[in-house]
């Protein structure tokens, strides 16, 4: 399946919040006409409502055969408002999942076992075009069906393919949950600077653009992440003695982020049960 065949069958987006916004923005910028997407959303912006004078289907009827099926709802509005779509299943409709924490299994119970489904754990950042996000799919969706989601979901950054849905929970416990482990790292390094005499606006200015540049060169550098710390550490100076905290085996970053990130995807596991 191809992009052309989305604009030609039509691609519904069911859940039109900051995600599934960030992602129709993107299909829009890459040349998706509007009149191809019909978008389910019970609390529609501004931004949303204005797209219907180009020609976007705003909680209409939807089309025979879509192509794809796009789910961008909470996880808790899930059992009401899938069945209104199961009869697009078992068919030549792709259902494909940014929901997290609900398994392939429930789509196939609620749609029919021969319905091809992908899940997708995307992060926030798509918001600014510089997510990441996993996917897997099922039996039932082939190669065509992972190219076209891959296609979809790079309007708003990366994607990787996992070996199978049994890593999914790893990955919301890294990439999905991981830009509020940054965003707390930004809040405590500048409430760190206030501790030092440092006035808070300044410091969180300084905390901000460490973060969003340190982060900037990993993704550039040639170098991995190890190599770029030793570089930047001088024998005996003041990140040598920052790290010594930092890195402590028992008490630093090691330790703690893996009881963070095994939490989360406990709780990922959980949700899923």
């Amino acid at each position: 399946m191809t992009l052309e065949t989305v604009a030609r069958r039509g691609l519904v987006l069911l859940g039109c919040g900051k995600m599934g916004s960030a992602l129709l923005e993107g299909w829009l910028t890459q040349g998706l006409p509007p009149a191809a997407v019909w978008v389910l959303e019970p609390h529609p912006s501004d931004w949303l409502k204005g797209l219907v004078a180009r020609g976007l289907h705003l909680n209409a009827d939807l089309p025979a055969d879509p192509a794809i099926v796009l789910v961008a709802v909470k996880p808790q509005m899930m059992a009401e408002a899938l069945p209104r779509l199961a009869g697009f299943g078992n068919g030549g409709t792709l259902f494909l999942s940014i929901a997290a924490g609900t398994p392939i299994a429930f789509y196939e119970r609620v749609l029919g076992g021969a319905t091809p489904v992908i899940r997708a754990m995307p992060n926030t950042p798509a918001a600014v075009g510089r997510g990441i996000t996993a996917i897997t799919g099922n039996a039932r969706a082939g190669a065509g069906d992972l190219d076209l989601a891959e296609a979809l979901l790079s309007a708003v950054g990366q994607t990787v393919r996992l070996a199978g849905e049994h890593q999914m929970d790893a990955v919301t416990a890294v990439s999905g949950s991981g830009p509020a482990y940054v965003f707390h790292l930004i809040e405590t390094l500048a409430a760190a600077g206030v501790a030092e005499g440092l006035p808070a606006d300044m410091a969180m200015t300084l905390a901000k653009a460490t973060v969003a540049g340190a982060g900037e060169l990993a993704l550039r550098a040639t170098d991995d992440p190890a190599q770029l710390r030793v570089n930047v550490t001088s024998p005996g100076g003041t990140t040598a003695a920052a790290l010594a905290v930092l890195m402590d085996a028992e008490t630093g970053f090691p330790a703690l982020l893996r009881r963070a990130v095994h939490a989360a995807a406990e709780r990922g596991r959980d949700l899923a049960r």
